[in-house]
C-alpha cells in the first residue's frame, strides 16, 4: 500500500442535507428579526464574555457563514491529497493561533463598521443562498472528504472534518456566540 493513498471514505449512505438548509433558514430568519429589533444602543452594548459590542459580535456570527464559504474548497482539496500534508497544514496554522485570535478579534471591531443592519443581513442572505446551491451540487463523495483542523482557532474545529461537517460548523458557531448576545431589554 502506498504511503501517499488518500482517505477517500465515502458517505456510506445518501447524506441528508435538509437538516442543514434548516438550520441555514433559521439562522437567516433570526439574524433579519435581531437586526430589525437591534436600537443602536443595543448594538454598541458589551457582550457576555466576550470583549466585542452586540454589533461587533453580529458581524462575527455573519463571518463564520463566510469562513465556510471559503473553507469548503479546501477540504475537497485536502480530502484529495495524502494524510500528512492536512495534518502538517493544521499544525503549521495551530503554530499562528496567537496572531489568528488578534485579527480575529480586530476584524470583528473592523467589520461591524462596514456591516450592520441590512447590509449585514443582505451578506448573510447572499452567502446563505450561495451555501444551499453549493450544498445541493455536493456528491456523496465531496460530502465526505475530510481536512486536519487547527483545534485551537475554534472550539467547533475537530481534528478532522468532513465537507459535510464544515456546513454545520457555521450553524454551531453561530448559536454559540447568538448567547452571548445582550440585546434582550435589561441584560447588561
Amino acid at each position: 500500500m502506498s504511503a501517499f493513498r488518500c482517505d477517500t471514505s465515502l458517505v456510506s449512505h445518501e447524506f441528508d442535507r435538509q437538516p442543514i438548509h434548516e438550520e441555514l433558514e433559521r439562522v437567516r430568519l433570526d439574524l433579519h428579526q435581531l437586526v430589525e429589533q437591534a436600537t443602536a444602543f443595543d448594538l454598541g452594548r458589551r457582550t457576555r464574555d466576550t470583549r466585542w459590542t452586540n454589533g461587533q459580535l453580529l458581524w462575527h456570527m455573519v463571518f463564520g457563514y463566510l469562513i465556510v464559504w471559503r473553507l469548503l474548497p479546501g477540504v475537497r482539496l485536502f480530502g484529495r491529497l495524502p494524510d500528512c500534508f492536512g495534518r502538517r497544514f493544521a499544525a503549521v496554522l495551530n503554530a499562528g493561533t496567537r496572531l489568528f485570535h488578534v485579527i480575529n478579534h480586530l476584524g470583528g471591531c473592523g467589520g461591524a463598521v462596514v456591516f450592520h443592519g441590512a447590509r449585514l443581513a443582505g451578506l448573510l442572505d447572499r452567502t446563505v443562498s450561495r451555501l444551499h446551491r453549493r450544498l445541493d451540487a455536493e456528491s456523496e463523495e465531496s460530502l465526505g472528504r475530510r481536512m486536519h483542523f487547527p483545534v485551537r482557532w475554534d472550539p467547533f474545529f475537530t481534528e478532522t472534518m468532513t465537507v459535510a461537517d464544515v456546513y454545520h460548523y457555521g450553524t454551531r458557531h453561530y448559536d454559540f456566540h447568538r448567547t452571548q448576545l445582550t440585546l434582550e431589554p435589561g441584560e447588561r
